[in-house]
């Protein structure tokens, strides 16, 4: 099988490298991957846009290409499974109509409320004053997001009136574009977030391993919101009891209703949670793909050939698959970012200490990265670098990724001292 990648970030170089595992996997190309796929063995960057449909469509017929696996929700939102598909090709990832479940959070919203999933209390609005208004009458804190995509960074826990009026001024003056246009506003739910990655062929859906992500700049978890700084698998506080709760009463209720809505999905359905102090759980949002960092958590767990799953789904025989099995054990990740980030960082700062991190154990996952002749990794990008830990447990995952993160250095590299820490201190 030839596979090609849609995207350039870590999600990407994770699942170009947990292909290329198999036996049955005879190339990666990426569409436009960075330096850690440009450095593999039997994988390929093109450097296409990922919004270059005609171009990737092309390439895909030329080289014989079995699966295109879309990584990022700006893609799948544009409609690029909808349009290689109308070329003959298999692809991995919902249509235009489905990814509209993480491009328009009110959409989502409108759909968890009619399918009866539980979420959190919110409405919409497409101006400011009425918004400022509704929160006055909530008071803070409240929840102010941009309706579309926004690379993660759409979302404000404002902790007083103020800060929820400047947010929803930001978003309606254009900071996150088109994302802008509408404005959802939810009640804050407090607890700890879980993210569910499952896969779907429109009829059955599978959970894979529960996910925590660390979407804060700062230890502590404090700070901006960004895309995130590190996560850890399988999340413990997602307890069997609470996935099977999961299971029926947000994965088979959303894909039910998606497939009377005549949306056939396939590809992968990701729930964000917040889980209470009490165990109970809503659902704070829906992705269309595969989350980044948890990607670089889960797949180094994944027992099952992953091109085995991605072909039942787009088959639609994923009822046919036997139990997605795991390795034992735990695995954690620590995201090196550029200085300034969330906000304006450099690029092009040269890139030292992958080999020796990789010597210590740990796995490297390129985001930000290009490969500039002769053989020397740039950073590209806000987050780039995902250094990955496995262990038998937390305490061994987590010193593995940082023994590993201790040999990264570029001009002002920064991550959080602290990913895991709710699992190494339980009360925290």
């Amino acid at each position: 099988m030839k596979v090609l990648v849609v995207g350039n970030g870590g999600r990407e170089h994770a699942l170009a490298w947990k292909l290329l595992q198999s036996k049955k996997i005879e190339q990666i190309v990426c569409v436009p991957g960075n330096g850690g796929t440009a450095s593999m063995e039997c994988c390929q960057n093109i450097p296409l846009a990922v919004d270059d449909f005609e171009g990737i469509s092309k390439l895909a017929l030329e080289k014989d290409i079995s699966v295109v696996v879309v990584g990022p929700e700006v893609p799948l939102a544009m409609g690029i499974t909808d349009y290689l598909q109308s070329k003959g090709l298999m692809v991995f990832g919902p249509s235009k109509a489905g990814a509209q479940i993480e491009a328009s959070k009110a959409w989502a919203k409108a759909l968890m409320q009619e399918a009866g999933i539980p979420t959190a209390k919110a409405a919409v609005f497409t101006e400011a004053t009425a918004a400022k208004s509704y929160i006055k009458s909530q008071g803070a804190p409240i929840v102010v997001k941009a309706d579309g995509l926004a690379a993660g960074k759409g979302v404000t826990v404002a902790q007083t009136l103020a800060e929820a009026e400047d947010a929803i001024d930001a978003i309606f003056q254009g900071q996150f574009g088109s994302a802008g246009n509408f404005v959802v506003i939810e009640e804050c739910l407090l607890g700890q977030e879980v993210s569910v990655l499952a896969l779907t062929d429109g009829l059955t859906i599978r959970p894979l391993l529960p996910a925590q992500d660390h979407k804060r700049i700062g230890d502590g978890d404090t700070g901006d919101n960004t895309g995130g700084m590190g996560a850890y698998a399988p999340a413990p506080i997602a307890t069997p009891e609470l996935m099977a709760r999961v299971q029926i009463e947000v994965l088979e209720k959303a894909i039910a209703l998606l497939r009377t809505k005549g949306i056939d999905y396939r590809g992968v359905l990701y729930a964000g949670l917040m889980v209470s102090a009490d165990g109970d759980f809503k659902v704070l949002e829906f992705n269309c793909r595969f989350g980044d960092p948890e990607t670089q958590v889960i797949l180094p767990l994944l027992e099952t050939p992953l091109e085995d799953l991605i072909l039942a789904c787009i088959q639609q025989r994923l009822a046919e698959m036997p139990p997605i099995a795991w390795k034992k054990g735990a695995a954690a990740t620590v995201v090196a970012a550029s200085g300034g980030y969330p906000g304006e960082y450099e690029k092009g700062q040269v890139i030292a200490g992958i080999k020796e991190a990789e010597a210590s154990g740990a796995k490297v996952f390129h985001a930000g990265t290009k490969l500039n002749e002769p053989q020397q990794i740039l950073t590209d990008g806000g987050r780039v670098l995902n250094v990955t830990g496995l262990g038998e447990n937390f305490q061994q995952a987590i010193a593995q990724a940082y023994a590993g993160i201790k040999h990264i250095h570029f001009s002002g590299v920064y991550y959080r001292r602290d990913i895991g820490h709710r699992v190494l201190s339980p009360k925290s």
